[in-house]
């Protein structure tokens, strides 16, 4: 089955503009143009955006979409069962934060009692279950399952106090990132204050902290796509950026 830009958009839910769109950066080519200047598509390419879509709704940016899906080594059967596993998770967290409602309901209509702790569980849950989603691998690969499952208890463990904390922690970094950013220089007093930030934002998630590992985790916020497009985000180079604010603030080297 053979389809055109007009009539894949209609199957897919997604717009032809979307479709021009991922031809040009090269994601999703067409299998052909027709001798009237028409793109046609195929069940490859039919497949591909399947891929894409999933991709696009566990939150992966397009370039990191890009990699994956171009690369010699993907392998869409494999690539399948991983959109599974993820999906699993994420009904989990939404299943945790509507039974977390519930309570809430219940609790204000008087028919249970609820803890504070009780009342933060789906959030705190959820932030674990997102970074798992997006970063376990990596993170567990550099550091090691025994550190990663000790952080996630301390995240579970965090109080209403802490959990307010640490939002408002990484806002604060996000804040003195960008004002650093534009004066251009890591070593600058605002440049300094955003990496201790990040430290004492990092403190809330570790059990114990040591530069060597700061260091570490902001080489990889660089070489990492997904963490570096988290962060430049806003503005290309942040990444590189608060790369070399953190190895001044430790005195690590490159």
């Amino acid at each position: 089955m053979e389809y055109t830009v007009q009539k894949l958009s209609k199957i897919a839910g997604v717009s032809t503009r979307t479709l021009r769109y991922y031809d040009e950066i090269g994601i999703l080519k067409p299998a052909r143009i027709n001798s009237s200047g028409y793109r046609i598509y195929g069940q490859a390419e039919v497949d591909r955006l399947q891929q894409i879509l999933f991709y696009r709704e566990l939150g992966v940016s397009l370039e990191s979409i890009k990699n994956i899906v171009t690369a010699p080594s993907f392998d869409g059967a494999k690539a399948l069962k991983e959109h599974r596993a993820q999906l699993l998770e994420k009904r989990n967290q939404l299943d945790l934060l509507i039974s977390n409602v519930d309570k809430t309901i219940a609790l204000t209509e008087g028919r249970i009692t609820m803890s504070d702790r009780e009342k933060f569980e789906g959030f705190k849950q959820r932030m674990v279950d997102d970074n798992e989603d997006k970063y376990g691998k990596e993170i567990r690969e550099k550091y090691g399952n025994d550190t990663i499952e000790k952080s996630n208890a301390k995240v579970m463990n965090m109080t209403e106090e802490q959990y307010n904390e640490v939002t408002s922690l990484e806002n604060q970094v996000k804040k003195a990132l960008a004002e650093a950013f534009e004066s251009g220089d890591p070593s600058s007093d605002i440049a300094q204050k955003a990496a201790d930030l990040h430290k004492k934002w990092l403190t809330y998630f570790w059990s114990e902290y040591s530069k060597e590992a700061h260091a570490g985790l902001a080489q990889m916020y660089v070489d990492d796509e997904r963490f570096k497009a988290y962060y430049d985000k806003e503005r290309p180079g942040v990444a590189e950026f608060l790369r070399d604010a953190i190895f001044i603030y430790t005195g690590m080297s490159k």
